[in-house]
C-alpha cells in the first residue's frame, strides 16, 4: 500500500500495481484537493536506479501540488455566462458541453449531479426542460420573485463574537459534502411529513424469541441478535413492495419506479454521517440484514465504505429513539423520495377495549418528496408499515 486517500465519504487505500521501490514522493502525505489522475509518486522498477528516478523530471501530463486545483463542487450560484468563456471553472462532461453550446445554454447556471458536481447530459436535459417550461420573460406582466438574499460572510459571523472566544476548525470533505447536499435537498425538496404511533409489544415478544433461538458457537456467543432497527429495515422494506407507487424516484423526465426496495441506513460517524444502503431488503431475512448493519457499522466508522455501499437507495431510516428522541422529521436524502424517522420506543399510556393500557409505543415520521409520493400515496405508506410493525409474524412469511 502506498498511500490512503481520503474523499468525502471514505479513506481508499491506493496499492502499488507494480513491483519496485518508491523512489519519490510527489504529493506530501496531508495535502488536500489533490486532482484526480494526479501523478503521487515514482517508482523505479528492477534495473533501475532509485536516485536517478527520483531527480528526473516528472512526466509530462504531471501538475505538480502548487498546481493543484480544489475538486471541483456543484456550481449553483455562478453568474450566467457563456460556456466557460468567463468567469469560475465549470466542470462538465464533453456531451454536457456540446448540448448546451447547441442550445445557447450557460453551463455556469447549471447544478451538476454527477461525480463532484460535474455536470452532465441529464443536468443539461433537465435544465432545458425546465427553460422550455418556464414563462419568457417579456411575457410576464409582474417582476420575477427576487433571488433568497446571499448567506452572510464568514467576516461578518466572525465578528458577533469577541476575538479568542473560539476556536476554528476548517471544514473536511464529509461535512462540506453534507453541507451542501442537505442545503440541495431543503432547496429543491418540496418535503411534506406524516406521523404514526405503532404499537411494539408484539415486536417485542417476537424478537425476544427470535434472539433466544440463536444457534450458539462453541464459546456461548449467539449467532445473530436481532435489532428493533432491523425490524423497522425489513418492514419499511417490504412497505415499499406492498405500495410501489412510493418506491420511486422523481427526475424531470420520468418518474424511476424502482423493482426492489434498497433501504438506506443513517450511521453516525465521526465528523458526520453516512448512509450505507441494504440492497433489496426485502428479500433477506432479519438475521441477514442484522450482519450486513453490523458490517456496515464497522466500516463506516472505519471510512472504508466503497461508493457503491452508499450511493442510489429508494428509501432510508434515520433512528434516533436511542438517545431518548421521542420524535423528529429528517431532511430527504437525494435522490430518494422518502425517509423514516424513528423514534424512541417507549411505556406509554393507551386505550385497548376501551379501557387504559400500558404499551410499548414509537412513534415514527415519513418525510416525503410531493413531487414523487402525494399525501394520500404516503399516508398509505405509512400505514402499512404500521401493520407490519405491530402484527410482525408477518415479516417472517
Amino acid at each position: 500500500m502506498l498511500a490512503e486517500i481520503e474523499t468525502d465519504k471514505a479513506t481508499m487505500e491506493v496499492e502499488a500495481i507494480d513491483e519496485g521501490v518508491l523512489a519519490k514522493i510527489v504529493v506530501p502525505a496531508g495535502t488536500a484537493d489533490v486532482p484526480v489522475n494526479n501523478v503521487i509518486g515514482l517508482i523505479a522498477g528492477e534495473g533501475e536506479d532509485a536516485k536517478s528516478v527520483a531527480s528526473g523530471p516528472l512526466p509530462s501530463s504531471e501538475k505538480t501540488p502548487d498546481a493543484a486545483l480544489a475538486v471541483p463542487t456543484a456550481v449553483s450560484a455562478a453568474p450566467i455566462l457563456l460556456n466557460g468563456e468567463r468567469g469560475p471553472r465549470v466542470f462538465a462532461s464533453p456531451l454536457a458541453r456540446r448540448i448546451a453550446k447547441e442550445a445557447g445554454l450557460a453551463l455556469a447556471a447549471i447544478t451538476g449531479t454527477g461525480p463532484h458536481g460535474r455536470i452532465i447530459e441529464r443536468d443539461v436535459k433537465a435544465a432545458l426542460a425546465r427553460a422550455a417550461a418556464a414563462p419568457r420573460i417579456q411575457d410576464l406582466k409582474a417582476p420575477s420573485a427576487p433571488l433568497p438574499a446571499p448567506a452572510p460572510s464568514d467576516e461578518l459571523i466572525r465578528q458577533n463574537y469577541a476575538a479568542g472566544s473560539f476556536e476554528e476548525v476548517p471544514h473536511d470533505l464529509m461535512r462540506k459534502t453534507i453541507a451542501r447536499r442537505l442545503v440541495e435537498a431543503a432547496r429543491t425538496i418540496p418535503h411534506f411529513y406524516l406521523t404514526a404511533d405503532c404499537n411494539l409489544d408484539a415486536l417485542m415478544s417476537l424478537r425476544e424469541a427470535i434472539n433466544a433461538a440463536a444457534p450458539k458457537d462453541k464459546e456461548g456467543n449467539p449467532a445473530y441478535k436481532i435489532s428493533v432497527n432491523d425490524f423497522i429495515i425489513k418492514a419499511l422494506a417490504l412497505a415499499l413492495m406492498r405500495v410501489p407507487d412510493a418506491n420511486a424516484t422523481w427526475t424531470e423526465s420520468a418518474m424511476l419506479k424502482h423493482k426492489h426496495a434498497d433501504v438506506g441506513v443513517a450511521v453516525a460517524i465521526p465528523g458526520g454521517l453516512i448512509t450505507p444502503i441494504i440492497r433489496a431488503a426485502e428479500t433477506k431475512t432479519l438475521s441477514v440484514i442484522s450482519r450486513e448493519m453490523k458490517d456496515f457499522s464497522a466500516r463506516a466508522r472505519a471510512r472504508k465504505l466503497l461508493p457503491e455501499d452508499y450511493q442510489g437507495g429508494s428509501t432510508a431510516v434515520s433512528n434516533l429513539g436511542m438517545f431518548g428522541i421521542k420524535s423528529f422529521s429528517a431532511i430527504i436524502n437525494p435522490p430518494q423520495a422518502t425517509i423514516l424517522a424513528v423514534g424512541a420506543a417507549e411505556p406509554r399510556v393507551i386505550v385497548k377495549n376501551g379501557a387504559p393500557a400500558i404499551a410499548t409505543v414509537m412513534s415514527v415520521t415519513l418525510s416525503c418528496d410531493h413531487r414523487a409520493v402525494d399525501g394520500v400515496l404516503g399516508a398509505e405508506l405509512l400505514a402499512t408499515f404500521k401493520d407490519l410493525i405491530e402484527q410482525p409474524a408477518g415479516m417472517l412469511v
